[in-house]
């Protein structure tokens, strides 16, 4: 019954967007480009609800918005310990029903290129790390590149995963980010 508030929480946020243009990195993007997040330039947007694992994580909503060949991903979390760096990624499988979320797999990657950052060979499913807050809260936005809302690099129907450590970008395959900490599938919204 917990993750319902938040599941709420994050479709009135999902809907909530796709009303208005966005502002991101000092552009806006919707509205006045003549294309809102259902379609045209924006291409949709999908949601997932991060729930914490057996022994403890964050809670909270990743938001994730086409726009062109890319993603913009905005993640809003709370529960993390004062100022962690913490792992984040696209894994392969929907899957969050065992305690530790290594029902969700590997990470997510379509094209077979090796673990990395976004700018170099990278997984589809390798984003940047999540740095929490003085009151261990994230609030976070970046781009992805190389994965999608259609396609075969869709996220759509895969897991993102909150790691107890950071992500150090060089350890094959996985970053060497530890424990996972937190689990939610990815749905599409406005599609």
């Amino acid at each position: 019954m917990r993750q319902f508030p938040l599941l709420a929480t994050a479709l009135a946020a999902a809907l909530a967007l796709t009303g208005c243009a966005m502002k991101i990195d000092g552009h806006s993007h919707g509205d006045e480009h003549g294309a809102d997040m259902k379609g045209g330039m924006m291409g949709g947007a999908a949601f997932a609800t991060l729930s914490p694992s057996a022994t403890g994580g964050a809670t909270g909503s990743v938001m994730f918005h086409a726009m062109g060949d890319e993603l913009m991903v905005h993640v809003q979390a709370a529960g993390l310990a004062p100022g962690s760096v913490h792992g984040f990624h696209i894994h392969d499988k929907g899957n969050c029903a065992s305690a530790d979320f290594t029902s969700a797999g590997g990470h997510f990657n379509p094209d077979a290129k090796p673990h990395g950052t976004q700018d170099a060979a990278h997984h589809a499913g390798d984003m940047p790390n999540l740095t929490a807050d003085a009151d261990g809260k994230v609030d976070q936005k970046f781009h992805l590149h190389g994965a999608s809302l259609t396609g075969p690099n869709s996220i759509v129907g895969h897991a993102v995963i909150v790691h107890a450590g950071p992500d150090d970008y060089t350890t094959q395959p996985t970053g060497n980010s530890g424990a996972r900490l937190s689990c939610g599938v990815i749905a599409t919204h406005g599609m």
